[in-house]
């Protein structure tokens, strides 16, 4: 019985709070703001605006900006890049090629130099060591380090012989010929004298 009543009493009270659906069209939405524009024209619902997303849309166009003004900055930089890298390019191609060329003229150089050096050597070994001297006194210390190196011992002691008897100063300078010519070594390589 008691269910009963309950159930009678469900039923009774649910048909008093029904009520039928009541749909509402899109055009009867009132936006927050105003339902109606200045000519009395309802709003659009998805016409609504808000400060919030004006400015959420006015940093996003900032921001867009800001990438395109970024793009084009890098876009400018990779072609000045490229530009810089062609002409590195070309400047390091040229460099090689000067470096080639003057390897070829210094192996050229140097060969003729040892020739030269030779004949010298045979040239100076007929003359008499005050001739020789009396050139001697026109050349540097290198250059006559590089002949003397070409000579044989006799024919060096003779001319150094020579040199040191001429006065104080010529002693000097053939102390200093013996001893770079002590400090210098021959290139097994080439055959040349290295530097002293």
């Amino acid at each position: 019985m008691a269910s009963l009543i309950g159930a009678v009493t469900y039923l009774g009270t649910m048909m008093l709070l029904w009520k039928q659906p009541h749909f509402v069209r899109a055009d009867e939405v009132a936006a927050p703001e105003a339902a109606e524009d200045s000519r009395g024209t309802p709003k659009a619902s998805w016409n609504f605006r808000s400060g919030e997303a004006d400015q959420l849309i006015i940093e996003l166009r900032k921001e867009r900006e800001s990438q395109t003004l970024r793009e084009k900055e890098l876009n400018e930089l990779a072609q000045r890049l490229e530009a810089e890298r062609q002409e590195f390019s070309g400047v390091t191609q040229r460099m090689h090629r000067l470096q080639v060329e003057f390897d070829k003229n210094f192996i050229f150089v140097k060969t003729n130099e040892i020739s030269n050096l030779k004949k010298l050597a045979k040239t100076y070994a007929v003359m008499s060591p005050d001739g020789i001297n009396a050139i001697f006194k026109n050349l540097g210390d290198e250059q006559v380090v590089k002949v003397l190196m070409f000579l044989n011992d006799g024919e060096r002691a003779a001319i150094l012989d020579a040199l040191a008897k001429l006065g104080e100063d010529d002693a000097r300078r053939a102390a200093r010929l013996v001893e770079r010519f002590r400090l210098a070594a021959i290139d097994p390589r080439e055959g040349t004298p290295a530097k002293p």
